[in-house]
């Protein structure tokens, strides 16, 4: 974990440095193979990142998800993939590292979709609940490395 400054910066020769402290890298550890089962089966869970452009015309909307459907899954796929190889990964390159940006951006949004969280979401909405606490604790932090991954680019 970087002592001085953000703990992801780009370094001078283009690559990026990560310092996520060692709970952070667990917390994605254990998240990457859910959202990889969520993606695989299609899980109602996950629908924030399958998009329907057609969300009044059934027909129009089967058209679209056969046209771009394993293509957006296949994408996410890599991408979580990527982020499970390198996640104790110090140095990343960039094409690594936006692989990251997108893989920790998808499971923040399936956690957010499943909490329900808004802009006005707080921490005592969910404290009576530890699974949900725990959770909106894992967005919290998801939602700050990616702040950090954005800085950095």
């Amino acid at each position: 974990m970087a002592i001085f400054g953000p703990p992801i910066s780009r370094r001078s020769d283009g690559d990026y440095a990560i310092g996520l402290r060692d709970d952070h890298r667990d917390m994605i550890r254990h998240l990457v193979p859910q959202l990889r089962d969520l993606i695989n089966s299609r899980d109602h869970a996950a629908w924030r990142l399958f998009p329907n452009p057609y969300p009044d015309d059934p027909l129009e909307a089967l058209k679209y998800d056969e046209m771009v459907g394993d293509e957006l899954k296949d994408k996410r796929l890599v991408a979580l993939n990527t982020l499970e190889r390198t996640v104790d990964a110090t140095i990343l390159a960039e094409e690594d590292f936006l692989q990251w940006m997108t893989a920790i951006n998808d499971i923040r949004l399936v956690l957010g979709t499943r909490l329900d969280v808004t802009e006005e979401s707080e921490w005592e909405d969910f404290e009576d609940d530890d699974i949900e606490a725990m959770l909106f604790a894992s967005y919290q932090v998801l939602g700050l490395i990616l702040e950090y991954i954005v800085s950095a680019l």
